[in-house]
Parts: structure tokens; sequence; C-alpha cells
């Protein structure tokens, strides 16, 4: 009877072991797991009406922080950036704006018309066919233009106070927009 009773302690202390062992690796696993997403992506919330209507304010967005460190980013991408602009708090303002012109692209805009290279945008996504100011500018190495899809109500490349964007202020390249659920939806 002791004996069942040693055995039966023995077999559990080895069964707790295990099952520690267990929860150790499955934490192990789950941290290691996290750190590869936090590097490769990262979520955010748009905060404001400059890249409306492709984006709305409060839209959940997966962003690819990996895509950029192997590649440029091209004409026509949704990028989240640093900027210079300063938030409430302090802290420097998160922006997200679609990619007009990359280094060596002349970006012209006069008469509510945008060219790059002399060849006029075909802008669908944005709400108006009409953009505001007067531009005539060659992105420099190191550079892009952007523009938010709401030009009429949009702080960007076109105002000095923002200007063009340096390459190493971008955090990556908005692919996936989550929420609302009903605009789940891969962003081009």
């Amino acid at each position: 009877m002791v004996r069942k009773f040693i055995h039966k302690v023995e077999t559990g202390g080895q069964t707790m072991k295990d099952e520690i062992l267990e929860w150790v690796k499955t934490i192990i696993l789950s941290l290691v797991i996290a750190l590869i997403i936090t590097t490769f992506i990262k979520p955010t919330i748009v905060k404001n009406y400059s890249m409306s209507p492709t984006l709305e304010e409060n839209d959940f967005l997966i962003i690819n922080r990996f895509l950029y460190k192997r590649s440029q980013p091209k004409m026509g991408d949704i990028v989240v950036f640093q900027s210079d602009l300063r938030t409430e708090n302090g802290s420097n303002k998160l922006l997200i704006k679609r990619v007009i012109g990359v280094p060596g692209d002349r970006v012209f805009i006069k008469d509510g018309d945008v060219f790059v290279n002399d060849v006029l945008l075909k802008e669908e996504y944005i709400p108006e066919n009409y953009t505001i100011g007067e531009v005539d500018i060659t992105v420099p190495e190191g550079k892009l233009f952007v523009m938010g899809d709401n030009r009429g109500n949009s702080l960007d490349s076109r105002d000095p106070a923002l200007g063009l964007v340096d390459f190493e202020k971008v955090m990556g390249k908005a692919f996936i927009r989550l929420f609302p659920l009903n605009k789940i939806q891969l962003l081009k």
C-alpha cells in the first residue's frame, strides 16, 4: 500500500515537472511569435480624414514593416511615416499618405491636375478630380512626395510644414484593413 502511494507521488511529481516544462515552452514560443510579428507588422488606427474615401477615421490597419527593408516604396503605395509634426503630448505624429513621387520623379501640379514625369495621373481613389495647389519639384534621393487622397483636407508634401518625406522615417506599407469588419480588404 505504501509502495503504491510512493509510486503515485513519484509519477505525479514527474507529471507536474512535465506540465511546468510544457507551460514554459508555450510561454517562450508565444514570446518568440509575438516578437516576430511585431518586428514585421505593426497595427495602426487611422486618426483623421486625409485619406478619405480610401481610409476613414478609426479604420484599423496592419502595416508591413519588413517590405521596405528590402525594397523602396513605389508610386501608389499607402505608407505610414513619422513626421516632424508634434502631437498634443509632444511626440512625433504618425501620418498615413499615398506615395505620388519617388526619387527622380518630377511632380507637377497645376490647374487641379497632377503630373508625374509629364504623365497625367488617373486617380480614381480621390473623391473629386481636382488637386489644390501648384507644385513643380523633382524628388531627390532618399525622399518621397506624398499626398492624402482627400486632397482638400490633407497636410502633405504640398505644404512646407510637412514637405518631402525622408525615406528613413517610413515605418511601412499599409497592406490590409481589418476594421470595420464590413470593409476588411487588402489595400492596393
